[in-house]
């Protein structure tokens, strides 16, 4: 039965909106994978998300990071900052223009992104073996359709 807005206001019930429960769900997770980088690498959630986006890829700057996680100049300029104190992390300048600065993982990054990585793919799998292989596939083309209809990818 369709509302009549003149004579009902709309109500919202916030643990039945979308954007919160995303939300929500979104931080949950986030500190569930956090266990394993905190605990064992003594990393924030911004010092585990340059990781990890440097190691994807190389050279990347501190600009590219941000947009890429999605964290603010400042949290990511922290973070590298920290990395960079416990040469997890190096910065170099670029060949085509001196003033940015191109980040990569010294040897010490390498080898912590070697042993995160495998703990962060098992922590997934664990996270998403609630679904079966059909939910599974339509919870992921569902997130796909998502981040394309906002901008995040462009596939």
């Amino acid at each position: 039965m369709a509302r009549n807005p003149q004579t009902a206001p709309a109500k919202l019930q916030l643990a039945e909106f979308a954007p919160f429960r995303l939300n929500r769900l979104a931080a949950a997770v986030s500190e569930h994978l956090s266990e394993i980088y905190r605990e064992r690498f003594s990393l924030e959630i911004p010092e585990w998300r340059v990781l990890v986006t440097v190691g994807e890829h190389p050279d990347c700057t501190a600009q590219q990071v941000a947009s890429s996680a999605r964290l603010h100049k400042t949290r990511v300029s922290r973070a590298v900052a920290a990395l960079t104190r416990r040469k997890i992390l190096e910065r170099a300048p670029r060949s085509k223009d001196a003033r940015e600065i191109s980040l990569r993982l010294s040897a010490a990054g390498h080898r912590v992104y070697a042993q995160l990585v495998p703990l962060a793919l098992e922590r997934e799998r664990a996270l998403l073996s609630c679904m079966n292989e059909a939910q599974l596939r339509g919870f992921l083309r569902g997130l796909g359709r998502l981040e394309r209809s906002l901008g995040l990818t462009s596939e």
